[in-house]
């Protein structure tokens, strides 16, 4: 489904030519100039629905893996990478603390409601 839709845009760009491309600079200029310099609107991918953002992207990933060039963790390199990201996040004292935080009310209510159904 998707190569239809990647072809008949490719088919709309070719019949366009350069009328195409006149049309989407003066449409970015005018995004600029009336936003300060920033769009506002979301285009292409931006404004696809999550839905269809992920039947895209597994495409892509179903066609590296196809074409042998798509990227396999060894249980070696998501060690590493987990240990890195918890790192990153540990440094967070705030976010720790809300953990822990969590961790000892979820503990306690535990505890509480078992010394309940003992009594």
């Amino acid at each position: 489904m998707a190569e239809t839709d990647q072809r008949d845009q490719q088919s709309l760009n070719n019949n366009n030519g350069l009328n195409s491309m006149d049309n989407q600079q003066s449409d970015r200029m005018s995004d600029e100039n009336s936003n300060g310099g920033r769009r506002s609107s979301n285009r292409g991918f931006a404004a696809m629905s999550p839905e269809k953002q992920r039947e895209i992207a597994s495409e892509g990933g179903r066609a590296a893996h196809q074409q042998g060039v798509a990227h396999e963790w060894n249980s070696e390199e998501a060690r590493l990478a987990g240990r890195k990201g918890g790192q990153i996040v540990s440094q967070n004292r705030e976010h720790m603390s809300e953990i822990g935080r969590r961790g000892g009310q979820s503990s306690g209510g535990r505890r509480n409601r078992n010394k309940q159904n003992e009594g």
